[in-house]
């Protein structure tokens, strides 16, 4: 495809969230974040392996592509994306295309993952938690159904970066805990943060670990604040696993 038409197909796909390169064409050059999402990438590309040696790899909220091409580019097997925006969707199909990579794509919203009625060895779970209104059951639907070993997980985080490790049980007259700043949290936005009404929670440092725990999750890297390498086990005694 000639420049000029590359050119023009990039625009009447946009807008993009996602900043892709098809050689000199850029989709989001400027971007309120800088070159997203490939700054972030670099930061902890390293803790996923460089030859993904076939796995198979959902990703989650996938937006334009960028992740589920890269996971492609480091030799998995089947990858699946799924997100709920049609634009992103075509957009992503496009870029694949592009790229002559084999990545499916779907539009589907993550409380539907168990009709997928398949489990992924690396599932992509990036930047979607604090855009949903159930989080909780989100993961534990992650879960039960579609995560059958590691798990990429980010999400926004606001308040305080220290991580505290509630104790076991707190007694009901206790109230001072809830007024620490580590104390895991989880902000509720009632209107709208940074002009984007679908930004629901927002946790601290603490909240995020403590919610992966909760749901089944161990935090085996954290490379940067707000991205997380999890590995799948068991979950707390006390929950329930989600509706089929």
């Amino acid at each position: 495809m000639m420049n000029l038409a590359l050119k023009r197909r990039v625009t009447e796909l946009g807008p993009w969230f996602q900043n892709m390169r098809f050689g000199e064409i850029e989709t989001a050059p400027d971007h309120f974040l800088g070159d997203y999402p490939a700054f972030k990438w670099e930061r902890f590309k390293h803790v996923v392996p460089q030859d993904l040696d076939g796995r198979s790899v959902l990703d989650i909220g996938c937006n334009a592509g960028f992740y589920a091409l890269e996971m492609k580019r480091r030799n998995a097997g089947r990858v699946l994306g799924i997100d709920t925006d049609p634009r992103y969707l075509e957009q992503a199909r496009f870029a694949a295309a592009h790229f002559d990579l084999d990545v499916e794509f779907r539009q589907m919203s993550v409380y539907e993952v168990a009709k997928l009625a398949e489990t992924f060895e690396l599932v992509l779970f990036m930047g979607v938690l604090y855009h949903l209104r159930h989080p909780l059951l989100a993961l534990d639907l992650l879960h039960e159904h579609v995560v059958n070993d590691l798990m990429l997980f980010q999400c926004l985080q606001r308040g305080d970066e220290r991580n505290a490790l509630p104790e076991e049980n707190y007694d009901f007259s206790e109230w001072a805990v809830f007024d620490q700043p580590d104390f895991p949290k989880l902000f509720f936005i009632e209107q709208r943060y940074a002009g984007d009404p679908t930004n629901w929670f927002i946790p601290n440092k603490a909240a995020a670990e403590a919610m992966l725990r909760s749901a089944g999750f161990s935090v085996e890297a954290n490379p940067e604040r707000e991205v997380y390498l999890c590995r799948r086990g068991r979950r707390p005694y006390m929950v329930e696993p989600p509706p089929a």
